[in-house]
């Protein structure tokens, strides 16, 4: 299986004292890829007998379609014209880049594969180790994200009492309480209950695990328990005696988990206006589920640059 030998020629400019070095750049020096193309030398995505490009170029443009919301077609012509897509992904100056179509078969092979989880696994391994903090706590919720098609008969209906039903997946999250760092995440149909999911997306030793009233309940309490972490949710109600100060208790207690279950917001803000996840591009759970993964490892990256950022400076 013959792959394409790319990056056989330098920049001149890389070297030049005028050159500038941009954020694609900086987020290329945080991560081992030699670790995560361990697990793509097996791939070879090419059409009929022609020479493959190499699957760590082309997973490294996945995450540049991620991070300015690219489609296929967008994506190939920036590798075609943008240098820094190009030394991203390892591409020289004046090299040929891949075609759209290559793109497609890349993703067929991670999704027939299922190498998504093992690639966001290693990537949450370094980027964890990087951004050191002592664990105090995991910040759990889910985000239901639309469907490609009403055709996609692995997606489902998600009522909302206050807002339009959705047909679609949903994303169960859990990040770190204090580097926001997404940790674990699982993907389901749209009507899963939180509760029931939650527990699977919860990582080891979770510490204080907080979520919002929808995960209220032994079964996700329990899940919680198992993996050596105390559950820190949302209540809506309380047994009191007349006169007692239950009620207080009761908002004293939902103000401090909501002041920190919160921060998980911005994750999914940052997915969906920044990173096009509003809307699957992909019918069926098991391309979802790389969707949401390539997303999760785009917004790391990125949130750990930003994390490091005053260590640099």
């Amino acid at each position: 299986m013959a792959r394409r030998q790319i990056g056989q020629e330098v920049f001149a400019f890389v070297s030049s004292p005028t050159f500038h070095c941009c954020s694609s750049d900086r987020l290329s020096g945080l991560i081992q890829w030699s670790s995560l193309d361990r697990h793509l030398v097996h791939i070879y995505c090419a059409a009929k007998g022609e020479s493959a490009w190499p699957p760590l170029a082309l997973f490294k443009a996945l995450l540049l379609a991620v991070w300015y919301d690219l489609s296929d077609v967008k994506l190939a012509e920036a590798l075609e014209d943008r240098a820094s897509f190009r030394r991203f992904c390892g591409f020289a100056a004046h090299e040929a880049t891949p075609e759209r179509t290559a793109f497609v078969r890349f993703r067929r092979e991670l999704v027939e594969r299922s190498l998504d989880q093992a690639l966001f696994d290693e990537v949450t391994r370094q980027l964890k180790a990087q951004a050191i903090t002592v664990k105090t706590g995991t910040l759990v919720d889910a985000t239901v994200i639309a469907s490609a098609s009403h055709r996609d008969h692995e997606a489902a209906w998600a009522g909302h009492k206050r807002r339009k039903a959705i047909h679609g997946f949903k994303a169960h999250v859990a990040a770190d309480a204090d580097t926001a760092l997404v940790e674990e995440l699982t993907v389901t149909p749209g009507n899963v209950h939180d509760g029931r999911a939650g527990g699977e997306a919860l990582p080891e030793n979770p510490g204080d695990v907080y979520a919002d009233s929808g995960y209220r309940g032994r079964t996700f309490a329990t899940a919680v328990q198992a993996k050596g972490g105390r559950p820190c949710v949302v209540e809506t109600g309380v047994w009191g005696h007349p006169g007692g100060n239950a009620l207080r208790k009761l908002r004293v207690w939902n103000h401090r988990v909501q002041h920190v279950r919160c921060r998980i917001e911005k994750v999914f803000g940052t997915w969906k206006r920044s990173y096009g996840l509003r809307r699957m591009c992909w019918m069926g759970r098991a391309k979802a589920a790389l969707q949401v993964r390539l997303t999760a490892m785009a917004y790391n990256l990125k949130r750990t640059a930003a994390l490091m950022m005053p260590e640099a400076a």
